[in-house]
């Protein structure tokens, strides 16, 4: 699970919040710069691809999230328990036999 953490950058989310921003930049230059039933059509479809592209972006951030979370919460439990593991078997003191009176 947490594989999935690791395996995207900074970088790349940079990218992709930024590709969607240039959709809706474009989208609201066709609207402006292209005329007619071509520039609203442009405008409705890249507006329209950057927003739903944040959107998705944004719940990819939650989800992230929630997995670093966990991780962390799976590395504590790991941690406790092995402490909590190490305190039972403490160092073991050798018993004595006891001779059969």
């Amino acid at each position: 699970m947490a594989c999935t953490v690791e395996t995207v950058s900074s970088r790349s989310r940079i990218l992709a919040f930024g590709s969607a921003a240039a959709l809706v930049i474009a989208g609201a230059a066709c609207a402006v710069f292209v005329a007619g039933i071509l520039g609203e059509v442009l405008t409705i479809v890249l507006v329209s691809a950057g927003l739903a592209g944040a959107l998705l972006l944004l719940f990819l951030e939650v989800g992230l999230g929630e997995e670093r979370d966990l991780a962390r919460e799976e590395e504590r439990r790991r941690e406790v328990e092995g402490r909590a593991l190490h305190r039972r078997r403490g160092p073991r003191r050798r018993q004595l036999r006891r001779r059969p009176r």
